[in-house]
């Protein structure tokens, strides 16, 4: 068999680059909608009963999904990952995220959650070799300065509370252990299956707020529980799947940089949806955010980040 790891424009490297950026893509939309359905939603649902219904509707849509693909359960080598990836990200960063945006306003919450994928890209180059390299740390120092202009602008007066932005801190914090921990166990199984199971570690670590969850379906509106369906559905069951397939096929601190995308779209977002006019101080970060994620996914010939992903074969089990 011919095989040419560094050959950088091969038709199957082309279109496996494509086709990650556009998973890519459509996981960072899907997150920039989720804050506002989240701030929607945690109007009339507490944090952790909020969190269990989306990780149930989430694991109903993944279950069904493996069921019609035939997908069993992830090799036992994939497991460690898939459980702290589960407990961290899916199960901890679900609850304090969703207690965070009840104590501070969504500028301020965007704006500490950032901290997540500079975390990313210490915790990969630390745990798991990832290269650092200086376009990459350029975009995400501009992308930063970026989210902390948009945070800073749509901040209200006096909106920010020590216990809001300790929680945000803390999602940061799961979210950037969750992905690294996650990165290793799709060289062992599929996007789907991390994706599944890694869900349903999260739904069992947020069933003692099942008492919460019933008691709020009772008394909360439609809207509101629309918002945490979709919060299941589409920010999670199909936004975390196109994570993992590009987090498969490139490295944990590239994957981190391209979030930086999701304050400039949850500013256009507000505008289109809600009719909220961003001021020109917001416009500026939303494009800082924009341009940063542009220049930390730009690459040199002889930096090609798909050399470092794991082959076909191992990123899915053969039936």
């Amino acid at each position: 068999m011919m095989h040419s790891p560094h050959s950088p424009h091969t038709p199957s490297t082309r279109r496996t680059e494509l086709l990650a950026a556009a998973a890519a893509t459509v996981t960072v939309v899907l997150w920039a909608s989720a804050f506002v359905s989240i701030r929607s939603a945690g109007a009339q649902y507490s944090p952790g009963a909020l969190a269990l219904g989306r990780l149930l509707v989430g694991s109903l849509v993944l279950g069904g999904i493996c069921l019609v693909r035939r997908e069993g359960p992830p090799p036992r080598a994939a497991w460690p990952g898939i459980a702290i990836s589960g407990l961290l990200w899916f199960g901890f960063y679900s609850v304090v995220l969703n207690w965070g945006e009840q104590q501070v306003d969504a500028g301020t919450a965007a704006l500490v959650v950032n901290i997540g994928p500079i975390l990313i890209a210490l915790l990969g180059a630390r745990l798991l070799g990832d290269p650092m390299p200086p376009r990459l740390l350029a975009g995400m120092a501009v992308s930063f300065a970026g989210a902390v202009t948009v945070g800073l602008s749509m901040s209200g007066e006096g909106g920010s509370s020590v216990l809001g932005v300790v929680l945000c801190l803390l999602a940061a914090v799961g979210y950037a252990g969750g992905v690294v921990a996650q990165k290793p166990a799709l060289g062992h199984a599929s996007a789907l299956q991390v994706t599944t199971y890694g869900c349903l570690v999260g739904a069992v670590l947020c069933l003692p707020f099942a008492g919460q969850l019933i008691g709020d379906v009772a008394e909360a509106s439609l809207s509101a529980t629309l918002n945490m369906v979709y919060l299941g559905v589409f920010s999670l069951a199909l936004a975390f799947t196109t994570w993992a397939y590009a987090l498969a096929r490139t490295t944990a601190s590239r994957m981190g940089a391209t979030t930086y995308a999701v304050p400039a779209l949850v500013v256009l977002m507000s505008w289109l949806a809600l009719g909220e006019v961003p001021g020109l101080l917001t416009l500026a970060g939303g494009a800082l955010c924009l341009a940063g994620v542009a220049v930390s996914r730009s690459r040199t010939g002889s930096a090609r980040v798909v050399a470092s992903a794991p082959r076909p074969e191992q990123t899915r089990e053969s039936a």
